[in-house]
C-alpha cells in the first residue's frame, strides 16, 4: 500500500501540484475537502503500528491494509477532482508523479531483499524471489499470489519475504482505474456541448425517457448545475455502481474462493472506492459536534479491535471488512472541514506529533517490516519471533524505514516547505540516478535468473535402473552405484506427476470435474485415482503397472482437495467450499460409472508427529461403501517438516545438507503402525496399501534413495521416484486385484 502522506495535498505536495486551500476556522462552517488532515497522517501511524504488531506477534490480519485502501481512495480522488477543476487531470503526469512517489522506496527494499536472498537463502529459492520481484515492480504481485493461493498469515521461513507487496499491486491497479475513469468523465464534461451535436447523443437526448428526465425537477437542477458538480455527480454514479458490484463479488468470493478473493483487485475495489465516494461527498458533510465525537471514538475503537474481532484472512474483503472501512469513514467524517484545533478529541490525538511522525514514514515501514520478519524467522528456524525478537524486528524496521524515508523518499518527491528544505538539485539528481540504476540492475538480474533457471528446470526421462535403482534399494536391496543424483535440484521442480503436466488436475479455483485417462485406454478394467495431489503423485507408478497388465486409469483430481463429505472443507486454514461440491459430484460419478477400484489417500500427517486417519476419510469410505465401490487406501508418504515448518528437500540440499540430514526421523514422519489398518477392519470394501518401507529406511526418511531424489517440493514425490516404486506397488496390488 502507499502509506505516504503525500496522497493528500499537503504543504509539501509533490512537484508543482496546486496547494490546498487553508483550513477554515472551526466557526466558519466551511468544509474544504482539500484541507490538510494531520489527523489522517496519525491514522496512518495507528494503522501501520497495528499491521506490524499483528504480523509479528499475533499472526492475524489487523485490518490496517483496509484502512489504507480507504484513505488512498479518499486522497487520490480528492486530488484528481481538484486538479480537474483547474484544468485537465493530466494522466501521464499523474502516473509519473505517483510512480516517483512509490517506486524509489520499493526499489531500495526489493534490492535489499534480493541481496539478502543471495546471501542467506539457497539458490533454489532465488527463482521464486526473482519472480515475485518482477511481480512487485510491475504491480501484479497480488495476481501472482492469487494463482498460487499463498497463505498470507503463514509467517515462517517458507514464505516469501515479498508476499506483503500484494497490497501495493492492488493499490496501483486501483489508482490506474480511478485515474482513467476520472480523466474520461472530466473530458466528457468539457466536451459536453460538442458531444450533443453527435447523432447518437442527439438521439439519446431526444428520447422520451431523457426528455422526461430533463423536464423533472432533478433534471432542471442538473442542467443549472456547474460543470464541476456534473463531474462529481457522474463520478459518484460510476463509483457507486462499481463499488456495489465489487462488494457483492467480494461477499460471494468469501464463501466460494476465498484464497483468490483475498488478493483479487476487483474484490478489493469497493474499499478505495468507498474513500473516493467520501471525497466526492465531503463538501456536503455538516455534522454536529456530538456526532463527530461519537464517530471519532467509535472509529478508532473499531480499528484497534478489528484484528481481534475477526479473522481477516478468512473473511476479508467480504462484508466483515466493513468494520475497518466504516471505522475509517467515521474518522474522516469526524474531522471533515475543521481545523485541527476544532476537531474532536480523538482526531486531535491522531494529529499529535508522534502519530503524524509515524504516519510520515508508514509506507517505508510497511515495506521493510515483513522481509525483516521473514529473514529473522528463517535464520532462527522458527515460526514465532517472540517478545524480544519482535522488538528487534521493529527496531531494525524503524531504523531502515526512517533512513529510506529521509534519504530516498523525501529528496525525490518534496519541494521546499517551512519545515523540510528541498534537497539540492544535484543531490536529487544523484539519488534519482542511483535509484534508477539499482532498478535497472534489479530488473535485469531477475529476468536473467528466471531465464537461466527456466532452461534448467525440466522433467527427467527414463533413468537407467542399474545406476538409479531408487525405491529398489530399499524394497529389494538393490546395489546403489556411485552416480549423480537425478533429478538434480534444478530439474526437480519440473519433475512432477503426469496430471499436473497434462493439466488433468483441477486447480483451486476450478469447480468442474476434470478427468483424463492413463494406462490402457481400451481396457475393460478401471482404477479411478481420486483426491488431491497426494493421490496424483502415484500416477507415474500406476502408469507402469497399468501398461504392463492392461488396465485403465481414470483420474478425478483437484488441488488441495482430498475426497471429502465435510460441511466446511478447509485448505491452509481457509474454507474451501469448491472442494465439497467437487467431491459430491465425483462421488456421484463414481457411483454411476462404477470403476473396479477407487484409489485414494488413506492417511495424512498428524500435527504432533506421525500420521493419522481423519474422521472425514472414514466418512468418505462409508459413502463409497454405500455405492458398492472397492477402495484402495494408500498410506500417505512423509511430509518434510521441522518444528511444524515445511521445507523443501532441494533447499536443504542446496544449503549443503546431505540426504539424511535433509530428511526426517521416521517416528516424526510416520506412526509405528499404519493408522488405516485398524480403521479398515470395519470396512470390508477398503484395502490398505503402504509403500513407505520403499520410501523410508527403518529409522530415517531420507530425501534421496537409490540415487533418485524423492521429493520435488516439501511433500510430493518426483515422477522419477514414483516410477521406481512401480515394482513394489505391483507386488502389493497383486493379491488385492487378482488381475495377474
Amino acid at each position: 500500500m502507499s502509506f505516504a502522506s503525500t496522497d493528500q495535498p499537503a504543504p509539501s505536495a509533490p512537484d508543482s501540484e496546486p496547494q490546498a486551500a487553508p483550513v477554515p476556522s472551526p466557526g466558519s462552517g466551511a468544509h474544504d475537502p482539500g484541507a490538510y488532515r494531520h489527523d489522517l497522517d496519525g491514522l496512518r501511524g495507528i494503522a501501520i503500528a497495528l499491521v506490524v504488531a499483528f504480523h509479528i506477534w499475533f499472526g492475524r490480519v489487523s485490518g490496517g491494509v483496509d484502512v489504507f485502501l480507504v484513505l488512498s481512495g479518499f486522497f487520490f480522488t480528492g486530488m484528481l477532482v481538484r486538479r480537474s477543476d483547474s484544468g485537465v487531470v493530466g494522466v501521464p503526469a499523474t502516473i509519473r508523479r505517483t510512480l516517483r512517489r512509490l517506486l524509489p522506496a520499493m526499489v531500495v527494499v526489493l534490492a535489499a531483499v534480493v541481496i539478502a536472498a543471495v546471501l542467506l537463502l539457497p539458490h533454489t529459492r532465488w527463482s521464486d524471489i526473482a519472480a515475485q520481484t518482477l511481480a512487485s515492480l510491475f504491480y501484479y504481485q497480488n495476481w501472482y499470489l492469487a494463482l498460487s493461493w499463498s497463505d498470507y498469515l503463514a509467517a515462517d521461513p517458507s514464505v516469501s519475504p515479498l508476499q506483503h507487496l500484494w497490497s501495493m499491486s492492488v493499490q496501483g491497479q486501483c489508482y490506474l482505474g480511478m485515474l482513467l475513469i476520472i480523466a474520461t468523465v472530466a473530458w466528457l464534461c468539457r466536451r459536453g456541448p460538442a458531444l450533443r451535436r453527435f447523432t447518437p447523443v442527439r438521439g439519446v437526448l431526444a428520447s422520451d425517457p431523457m426528455r422526461a428526465l430533463l423536464r423533472s425537477g432533478f433534471g432542471r437542477r442538473m442542467v443549472r448545475t456547474s460543470r464541476q458538480n456534473v463531474l462529481r455527480i457522474g463520478l459518484a454514479v460510476i463509483f457507486t455502481a462499481i463499488a456495489v458490484a465489487s462488494f457483492c463479488y467480494a461477499a460471494e468470493g468469501v464463501s466460494t474462493q476465498q484464497g483468490w478473493n483475498y488478493y483479487d483487485t476487483f474484490a478489493r475495489a469497493w474499499e478505495p472506492l468507498t474513500g473516493a465516494l467520501l471525497a466526492l461527498a465531503a463538501p456536503m458533510v455538516k455534522l454536529p459536534k456530538l456526532m463527530r465525537e461519537m464517530l471519532g471514538w467509535a472509529g478508532i475503537a473499531a480499528i484497534i479491535a478489528c484484528g481481534w474481532l475477526v479473522n481477516g484472512s478468512s473473511v476479508f474483503p467480504g462484508p466483515y471488512a466493513l468494520i475497518p472501512v466504516l471505522a475509517t469513514v467515521a474518522l474522516i467524517l469526524a474531522g471533515a472541514g475543521l481545523a485541527t484545533a476544532g476537531q474532536p478529541l480523538v482526531n486531535r490525538l491522531l494529529a499529535s506529533s508522534p502519530m503524524v511522525g509515524l504516519g510520515g514514514f508508514a509506507y517505508a515501514l510497511y515495506l521493510w517490516h515483513w522481509p525483516i520478519l521473514i529473514f529473522y524467522l528463517g535464520e532462527r528456524h522458527s515460526r514465532e519471533a517472540g517478545a524480544v525478537g519482535g522488538l528487534i524486528i521493529i527496531l531494525v524496521s524503524f531504523v531502515l524505514a526512517y533512513l529510506t524515508h529521509r534519504f530516498v523518499e523525501e529528496p525525490l518527491r518534496l519541494r521546499s516547505t517551512p519545515t523540510v528544505p528541498a534537497a539540492p538539485a544535484r543531490a536529487r539528481m544523484l539519488i534519482g540516478v542511483a535509484v534508477s540504476t539499482v532498478g535497472v540492475l534489479l530488473l535485469g538480474s531477475t529476468v536473467a535468473w528466471q531465464w537461466s533457471m527456466g532452461a534448467k528446470a525440466h522433467a527427467v526421462g527414463e533413468l537407467d535402473p542399474a545406476k538409479y535403482p531408487g525405491a529398489a534399494a530399499l524394497a529389494d536391496g538393490a546395489l546403489v552405484p556411485r552416480a549423480p543424483m537425478r533429478p538434480t535440484i534444478e530439474e526437480a521442480p519440473a519433475d512432477v506427476a503426469y496430471p499436473t503436466r497434462d493439466s488433468c488436475i483441477a486447480d483451486f479455483d476450478t469447480r468442474s470435474v476434470v478427468t483424463c485417462t492413463y494406462g490402457d485406454a481400451n481396457a475393460h478394467r478401471t482404477i479411478a485415482v481420486v483426491g488431491n495431489s497426494h493421490a496424483e503423485h502415484w500416477i507415474p507408478a500406476l502408469q507402469i503397472v497399468a501398461e504392463k497388465y492392461r488396465f485403465k486409469i481414470s483420474v478425478y483430481l483437484k488441488m488441495g482437495c482430498p475426497l471429502t463429505v465435510a460441511e466446511e472443507p478447509m485448505y491452509k486454514g481457509q474454507q474451501n467450499p469448491d472442494c465439497k461440491d467437487w467431491s459430491h459430484d465425483v462421488i456421484e460419478r463414481l457411483g454411476a460409472e462404477r470403476p473396479d477400484y477407487v484409489f485414494t489417500t488413506g492417511t495424512r500427517p498428524a500435527d504432533n508427529g506421525g500420521d493419522e486417519i481423519p474422521q472425514d476419510y472414514l466418512d468418505v469410505w462409508h459413502e463409497l461403501a454405500d455405492r458398492g465401490l472397492q477402495v484402495l487406501a494408500m498410506r500417505d508418504t512423509p511430509w518434510l517438516r521441522r518444528n511444524g515448518i515445511r521445507y523443501r528437500a532441494i533447499d536443504c540440499l542446496a544449503s549443503g545438507g546431505n540426504r539424511v540430514e535433509c530428511g526426517m526421523k521416521r517416528p516424526d514422519a510416520l506412526s509405528a503402525v499404519n493408522p488405516a489398518l485398524a480403521a479398515s477392519d470395519d470396512f470390508p470394501n477398503v484395502h490398505v496399501l503402504d509403500l513407505n518401507n520403499a520410501v523410508c529406511e527403518p529409522t530415517v526418511c531420507a530425501v534421496v534413495e537409490g540415487n533418485i531424489l524423492i521429493y520435488h517440493d516439501e511433500h510430493h514425490l518426483t515422477a522419477s521416484y514414483s516410477r521406481s516404486l512401480a515394482p513394489e506397488l505391483e507386488r502389493q496390488l497383486r493379491p488385492i486385484l487378482g488381475w495377474w
